[in-house]
């Protein structure tokens, strides 16, 4: 009889052990495992229907006063002294800034130096000038003699009176050297300081005139062409929500360089308009759609798809959803309108849209306590607000 060896009789049950946890595994890697399921989410649904708008097209403006004069010396000087602030109210004839008037005394004294040694020539040639005409008479000279001296007299007058002329200008250059309001109204800027050196016609301050203000606004240039001048505009004011009603008064020629929109011009009453500055929202009548029926879906109802927006739609016979692109017009409120791509009668999802996929299945979100919804809802035209079935 053969005798096993005893290292035999030790490695025979491992190595069988071995083989067949080998081959469950390799059976278990060959079965292949079922597809997960992908889960039935709950979502919020709303039946699409027609309503109407609400808002209007509101713009914001600024109050602004029709005439902003910007001041300026008529000559050029170092400023001495600014002796107006920003926001203060001033008066015609008021002095607001001072520049240095040493030089233009100097030239104005000089002028009159000039007049001094004309009208001195000018006497002395009227001097000869008569006696010569005396010696005339007594046929001392020739006619030629006192003709020439007539001629001196006459050059001698014009100097005379040119120099009288440069003493004026310069007597009104001194007076240049103060900056003098023309009209009553409020300083709105500052722009030139005391100790700065400013030429002739540099912007010094710039003054809002007392009288009509004007409501200034801009539109896009697709909404330009709807507002035309004389047009009503009704007109909220955002610190006291108070109601205006206004005018257009200009509507610009061409767009804005940088904005690309359009500046348009509302005339108000002087004695009820707000302050200059102040904020106003601008509601022009002739872009009010107001009571038009519109689609309006929720904000969240939305989202991208491509360059667009789109929508999940409830197939109500599979209880799955598909997405609907869809053109976005105008905000109502808290609601957008669309122009296309969806109609009366169709379920919109309305919450949960970024976790769903085309075809997934869904089920109708009920709150807690609410009553159960049926497993599918019948397509149907809803005649009021649209509003969200569960909540």
């Amino acid at each position: 009889m053969h005798k096993s060896h005893p290292f035999q009789l030790l490695v025979s049950p491992r190595l069988r052990l071995l083989s067949g946890l080998g081959l469950s595994l390799f059976l278990l890697a060959c079965t292949q495992a079922p597809p997960s399921q992908e889960p039935v989410r709950a979502v919020k649904l709303m039946t699409v229907g027609m309503n109407r708008v609400e808002s209007d097209y509101e713009f914001a403006g600024e109050v602004r006063a029709r005439v902003e004069s910007r001041l300026s010396f008529r000559v050029a000087g170092k400023i001495e002294r600014r002796l107006v602030e920003v926001g203060q109210r001033v008066k015609a004839g008021q002095v607001l800034a001072q520049l240095d008037p040493r030089d233009l005394q100097l030239a104005a004294d000089a002028a009159r130096a000039q007049v001094t040694a004309a009208s001195t020539n000018r006497d002395l040639a009227a001097a000869e000038f008569k006696r010569y005409a005396a010696l005339r008479e007594q046929n001392f000279i020739s006619g030629v003699e006192l003709e020439r001296r007539e001629a001196s007299l006459k050059a001698a007058q014009a100097q005379l009176e040119q120099a009288q002329a440069q003493l004026a200008a310069q007597g009104n250059q001194a007076t240049y050297s103060k900056l003098v309001a023309d009209v009553s109204g409020v300083v709105t800027a500052v722009e030139a300081e005391a100790g700065q050196v400013v030429s002739a016609g540099t912007p010094v301050l710039r003054v809002a005139q007392d009288g009509p203000r004007d409501v200034v606004f801009s539109v896009p240039e697709d909404k330009v062409a709807a507002i035309h001048t004389g047009s009503q505009v009704a007109l909220r004011s955002w610190a006291t929500s108070t109601v205006l009603q206004g005018k257009v008064r200009e509507v610009g020629a061409s767009a804005d360089a940088s904005t690309r929109t359009y500046l348009v011009k509302i005339a108000l009453d002087g004695k009820s308009s707000p302050p200059l500055g102040s904020t106003v929202y601008v509601s022009p009548r002739e872009l009010s759609q107001r009571g038009l029926p519109v689609i309006k879906l929720p904000t969240s109802a939305l989202r991208g798809e491509g360059k667009g927006s789109a929508v999940w739609v409830l197939d109500a016979s599979t209880m799955t959803v598909k997405s609907q692109p869809v053109q976005v017009g105008p905000i109502d409120g808290n609601d957008v309108v669309i122009t296309a791509g969806v109609q009366p009668g169709m379920q919109v999802v309305t919450a949960g849209v970024h976790v769903l996929s085309p075809g997934q299945k869904v089920t109708v979100y009920q709150a807690i306590g609410a009553p159960a919804a049926p497993a599918a809802m019948p397509a149907r035209a809803a005649p009021s607000a649209s509003s969200p079935q569960a909540k």
